[in-house]
């Protein structure tokens, strides 16, 4: 899959394109595994786009309910009607659905989905009290952080293997940076010395960062930098501020960025 026309700008890390590619083939659900900012949301998009597949994104949080993906009744002037949530649709229409986050939902989520994620292939709508199987390009897509949600939320193993799974990480040192000068078209020497920093503050696990730096705050940092913004301020306020609110480590993340850019 080396054609990028006109699709969402990714660089493969691994064998992701394919393991995603051949699931789609033969039916069966994906699930992305990685901390925040590692390019799960971006590769679905741009795998969405590789396979001409309509996508649904649900950002899931623990307020998300089976209602939320199946559908609901509403009234509309003197009647009720029924309207179809993000799951029925994309059931129906053979389009991708993927749920962003799918530890944060609620339980009755995951009920929801088991039959989809077998052989049956299937949704019941208790409230109409219809099943619907699902339409033969219809595919389940779900991503979960697994070390921002250990002691927290984790999904089951009886969930987990409903699934083939695939974990993304931080890529390595040149990829990101060619990722940052594509992305953004900052310099490569700007690149390579935000990635530089990103490494460091990875490395320095003695802060109890909750998340560390993830590409998509480099993105960030540096189109900052590309539209103008001094770089230091760019670097403060792109990666060092959305990391922290204790002002000594962000003094300390501070000085170390400024040692490197």
């Amino acid at each position: 899959m080396n054609d990028t026309t006109d699709h969402p700008y990714y660089l493969a890390t691994g064998k992701e394109e394919d393991v995603f590619s051949h699931a789609h083939k033969n039916k069966i659900p994906i699930l992305l595994k990685g901390p925040t900012g590692t390019g799960k949301s971006r590769f679905v998009e741009y795998m969405a786009s590789v396979l001409n597949k309509n996508l649904i994104t649900v950002s899931c949080h623990e307020e998300t309910s089976s209602t939320d993906l199946i559908g609901r009744f509403i009234i509309k002037g003197a009647e009720t009607i029924w309207i179809d949530g993000p799951l029925t649709t994309a059931i129906k229409t053979g389009a991708i659905l993927y749920l962003d986050e799918i530890a944060e939902a609620r339980p009755d989520v995951i009920v929801a989905i088991h039959p989809l994620t077998d052989h049956r292939r299937e949704l019941f709508i208790d409230k109409l009290g219809e099943t619907i199987k699902a339409h033969p390009d219809f595919m389940l897509v779900a991503s979960f952080n697994p070390g921002y949600q250990r002691g927290y939320k984790e999904l089951k193993p009886s969930t987990r293997q409903r699934f083939v799974a695939v974990s993304f990480n931080y890529p390595e040192a040149k990829t990101e940076a060619e990722i940052l000068a594509n992305e953004t078209g900052i310099d490569e020497n700007t690149a390579n010395r935000l990635v530089k920093i990103a490494e460091k503050i990875r490395n320095l696990k003695e802060l109890g960062l909750t998340e560390t730096v993830s590409t998509r705050l480099l993105v960030d940092a540096a189109k900052l930098i590309h539209s103008g913004l001094s770089k230091r301020l760019s670097i403060k306020t792109a990666i060092i501020e959305p990391l922290t609110d204790d002002e000594e480590v962000i003094t300390a993340l501070t000085d170390l960025a400024n040692l490197v850019m």
